[in-house]
């Protein structure tokens, strides 16, 4: 077959000649034949990484084979218990995390859904249904209303022919298609009208075309290349994890060598008590509890987020979105309504607002208006007034091809057809003249339809013994075929300062970027049998202008707003027209000064580097634009150093939702692609639900800095022990056991309950976060090594000397070794001391600045229900003999617990102290530079 690059420059005998084919279609043998040498009709899967691999990560990261190496160490000093312990940690950590992030890629697969089962086509003559599978290049397919298309083809016949492009374009208005071959150069696939593609479906009309492409040839299969080719990259809290377990793991392992060389060559331990000290130093060190207290809180966060109707898919994502920087968002059904509604109709002696939005019948007909666009104070109209509407009303309803239908929700309605038609059916119910009672009441006789030469549409209809045309189409057409115009006065001729008049209206509202369609009349003379375009559409009385628009969601001009508070920037990127797309983005208060309106071709012209420069230096709009042009967008803005968040709810969208940093997709309008493909599905489809969403990604990175201090701090009183231990050769006060009691038993709760907190004031007027600051920098380190942790350490030391009479030195090793039980109580006293201690560190994590008082000391109640989980664990470590056995502890008395209650807000108090100093510091610089 010869090149189909061109296949819409070729006259039908052309196309049949450079596909192999004819109007009989092909052959059963040669179908065969071509089956099997371009393979079936389908979107094949690039093979990914098995799930056995996916698994297998998970106990093979950093930190885990830090507990691997702690877990055999163990096993090699006889301590067995340990090592079991060590690896049960191991599968915890694994199996859990993976089985929240068990999320596998099915964007392929969503593809192949909508890939429609069967399809008609002509071969050897006959009309066949086949399935869609075994269409191949050459195929004569049969379009019908209603179809799914199976092919990219090219058509050959084409009847009132409409297709929604909304699954491959994003725009969701059904576009005319025909059959003339389309000679200009330089369009895209969208403006080929003698075109139709995989993946998209007829909306009216019918027609016959020539299959060119099948399979992963398709535009849509290109696309699902694109959307697979797409490497998944890190998000930036998997990229802080892995710095802080990098961090974590070298302090463990140089701590844990430098002891045991200590304890080897210095303190001279024997070998088997010298390796249990430096496991113990590695143990301490390592809060094994930190990754899955991280996924916790991850999945806690999308929890919340859920009820605030946005669906995240990968846990990672939800930091990810906290830290945006630049929201790139598609125009229809994202921050409009995707529902075409009348705006204003305009009469030669006034002109009309018409109230309400979408498609529900529901508004009213306000004056204000001279005719001449100076807007006064609008009151309903009179009935009278409303009267005087009913013959452009008329027109609106009877020159239709569209029907207005109820919903499957009570209250809710739908356009079978045309939105822009659906949209003027609208306006006549709203206005009293009944689309279904018109129908009944009066008769069509002829109707001729739309073609894009002629740019309008008539029909004749017979009502009350004549019979009348009624038509509408662009404005200086139907203008042209004027004779007549309906004033208040009623019909006169149309004179020169009339049609200035008008063409002056039209042009107001297409500076507003409004839809302008002409409505006008004939009353056809005696003895016409034949209705055509030369004695239907001549002689006209023009009635009036409607113009409409799909209106912008309510509440995203509320979103925009805090966006722009919170620093991130919104950048509009749509396949429709750019002077629509300015209209918008002005009504929404997106853009206020005179932005750069960039197209698809001028993209395509673009350097990386030109574009970055627009991106970087100007308000900018993205118009006609393609597929690989929003992934271009995205990549380009990363290579900027953004962090790009990406909506989107079209099978054109996949790519980029994939190479974005977190894709956004549509959960009502979005196709399975879309939301296959994204990280995040707003299951609303309202821009404003990401602003919520940011607000909580936002949170969750401070909440899981508070919980990194909370848990860190607890590493110092389990570190201290064993240097004493070394340092003195006192009994160890604290056993590795008994570490990770705490690591994974007595914290987990309350470090997880830190990570529920509400975002603090002002949240969400700070700038985004650097894609630099890192989740565990100095002032974390400084707050949990060097202050929080030390106060615990002490509390620790002085339960284990309490419980010793405050021995010392070898009269306490001697003492222990004679009283075993007393020992056991001893380190008992050191473990109960961390969990008291870390009670009041808790309180004291749930700010950074702020004093916890301002912002309600009891108000996290999981973390009032965790301080009565660890307390209750504790108890249970103390008192239960098996348990006693198990982390090697002796009950205390109860006259022991007062001596460690007093302790208990000494990090909330000396923390308080800190914030306070803090909180002034801050305000006097803040002074200094205002002054």
């Amino acid at each position: 077959m010869q090149d189909v690059a061109n296949i819409h420059k070729l006259s039908n005998d052309e196309v049949y000649a450079a596909l192999k084919t004819s109007p009989q279609g092909l052959s059963a043998e040669e179908a065969a034949r071509r089956l099997e040498e371009y393979g079936p009709n389908e979107i094949r899967k690039i093979k990914g990484v098995p799930l056995w691999k996916k698994l297998i990560s998970h106990f093979t990261h950093f930190f885990a084979i830090l507990l691997w190496i702690g877990g055999i160490l163990s096993f090699v000093a006889d301590q067995a218990a340990l090592g079991y312990a060590i690896i049960a940690v191991i599968f915890i950590n694994a199996i859990f995390t993976f089985i929240q992030e068990y999320k596998a890629e099915k964007a392929t697969e969503a593809l192949k859904k909508l890939l429609p089962p069967m399809a008609t086509v002509i071969r050897d003559g006959t009309e066949q249904e086949i399935e869609a599978a075994g269409l191949v290049p050459g195929d004569l397919m049969i379009l019908r209303e209603g179809d799914h298309i199976s092919a990219d083809a090219r058509l050959i016949s084409s009847a009132e022919l409409r297709t929604n492009n909304s699954a491959l374009t994003g725009e969701s208005e059904p576009v005319r298609r025909n059959a003339y071959p389309v000679l200009e150069e330089d369009l895209s696939l969208s403006d080929l009208l003698n075109l139709v593609f995989t993946g998209t479906n007829v909306t009216i009309g019918t027609g016959r075309a020539v299959a060119y492409a099948t399979g992963m040839n398709t535009e849509f299969g290109k696309i699902a290349a694109m959307t697979q080719s797409v490497e998944d990259e890190e998000s930036p809290i998997q990229l802080q994890m892995k710095r802080i377990t990098k961090f974590v793991a070298i302090l463990a392992v140089s701590l844990g060598i430098l002891f045991f060389l200590l304890g080897q060559y210095v303190v001279k331990l024997p070998f088997t008590d010298n390796l249990i000290f430096a496991i113990g130093i590695i143990v301490a060190n390592v809060p094994e509890g930190l990754l899955p207290t991280v996924t916790l809180a991850l999945a806690m966060a999308t929890q919340r987020m859920a009820r605030r109707n946005a669906l995240v898919k990968k846990l990672s994502s939800v930091e990810t979105l906290g830290s945006t920087t630049v929201i790139c968002t598609d125009k229809t059904g994202t921050l409009t309504q995707n529902e075409m509604t009348v705006r204003s109709l305009w009469l030669p002696w006034m002109e009309v607002s018409v109230s309400g939005v979408g498609y529900a019948p529901e508004g009213e007909f306000l004056s204000g208006g001279n005719g001449n666009g100076k807007k006064g104070k609008q009151k309903k109209l009179s009935r009278e007034e409303m009267e005087r509407l009913e013959p452009a009303l008329k027109a609106a309803v009877l020159c239709n091809s569209s029907r207005l239908v109820e919903g499957e929700e009570k209250g809710t309605y739908k356009i079978i057809g045309d939105p822009t038609e659906g949209a003027l059916l609208v306006m006549g119910s709203k206005g009293g003249v009944e689309p279904g009672e018109a129908a009944e009441r009066i008769k069509r006789l002829a109707e001729i339809p739309f073609d894009s030469s002629r740019k309008m549409m008539s029909v004749v209809c017979e009502e009350e013994g004549e019979r009348v045309a009624y038509c509408k189409g662009a404005p200086n057409v139907v203008l042209e075929r004027c004779s007549h115009i309906l004033t208040r006065e009623g019909i006169r001729e149309l004179g020169p300062e009339d049609s200035d008049r008008i063409k002056g209206v039209n042009d107001r509202y297409a500076r507003s970027a409004l839809r302008v369609l002409a409505l006008a009349t004939r009353v056809m003379p005696a003895g016409i049998t034949s209705y055509g375009i030369e004695n239907t559409e001549s002689d006209l009385t023009f009635l009036g202008l409607a113009a409409m628009m799909d209106p912008p969601r309510p509440e995203v001009e509320e979103a925009i707003d805090k966006c722009r508070t919170a620093g991130i920037r919104v950048i509009m990127i749509t396949g429709d027209y750019g002077l629509t797309a300015e209209s918008i983005a002005r009504r929404i208060g997106l853009v206020g000064g005179q932005p750069r309106i960039i197209t698809g071709i001028d993209l395509e012209g673009m350097s990386d580097e030109e574009l970055a420069a627009h991106l970087g230096g100007e308000e900018v709009l993205f118009a006609r634009v393609a597929p690989e042009h929003k992934m271009r967008i995205a990549q380009v803005l990363k290579g900027m150093g953004e962090v790009v968040a990406m909506t989107g709810d079209g099978v054109n969208d996949a790519p980029a939702l994939k190479a974005a940093d977190i894709g956004v997709a549509m959960g009502v309008t979005g196709t399975d692609v879309a939301r296959e493909a994204a990280e995040m599905i707003l299951v609303d489809d309202n821009f404003a639900s990401i602003v919520a969403a940011v607000e909580e990604g936002r949170a969750i990175f401070d909440n899981i800095r508070k919980f990194i201090t909370y848990i860190l701090a607890s590493n110092i009183p389990e570190i201290v022990p064993f240097i004493l231990f070394v340092m003195f050769n006192i009994p160890l006060p604290l056993t590795i056991i008994q570490i990770l009691a705490v690591d994974l038993g007595t914290d987990l709760l309350p470090a997880l309950a830190l990570g529920t907190e509400k975002p603090e004031p002002g949240i969400m007027t700070r700038p985004p976060r650097s894609r630099e600051e890192k989740l565990l920098n100095v002032r974390v380190l400084l707050r949990a090594y060097g202050f929080l942790g030390p106060l615990e350490a002490l509390v620790c030391m002085l339960g284990y000397l309490y419980m010793f009479n405050w021995r010392w030195g070898e009269e306490l090793r001697a003492y222990a070794e004679a009283n075993p039980l007393v020992y056991a109580k001893a380190t008992t006293m050191s473990l109960t001391g961390i969990m008291m201690t870390q009670i009041g560190n808790g309180f004291a994590c749930r700010t950074n600045v702020e004093s916890v008082f301002k912002v309600g000391l009891l108000k996290n109640r999981l973390y009032l229900l965790g301080i009565a989980t660890e307390v209750s664990l504790q108890v249970l470590i103390v008192y239960v003999p098996f348990l006693n056995r198990a982390f090697e502890t002796a009950p205390i008395a109860w006259s022991d617990w007062l001596f460690l209650v007093p302790f208990i807000p000494i990090c909330m108090v000396a923390d308080e102290i800190r914030k306070l100093i803090l909180r002034t510091y801050l305000r006097r610089r803040k002074k200094g530079r205002e002054g």
